[in-house]
């Protein structure tokens, strides 16, 4: 199933709300890190989510849709 526009924009603004990269937006997290979540298991939820669509993003090289998304879309 592919994430809807406003998944998409809201996935662009969303930061992480804590840990060692509190603060970072999603998609600038490093993939090492989202690579350990994929393997010991996304957070439930909207975050949880997000962290996966940014998971498959990165092993695809996709990263600049979401940041060409939030320069298109900024947060009102």
């Amino acid at each position: 199933m592919l994430p809807d526009k406003q998944f998409l924009i809201d996935l662009a603004h969303a930061k992480m709300p804590f840990g060692k990269y509190e603060g970072r937006f999603l998609i600038d997290l490093p993939e090492y890190y989202v690579v350990w979540y994929h393997s010991k298991g996304f957070p439930k939820g909207k975050l949880g989510d997000m962290l996966k669509q940014v998971y498959e993003l990165k092993l695809n090289g996709l990263e600049d849709l979401i940041r060409n998304i939030k320069r298109q879309y900024p947060k009102k």
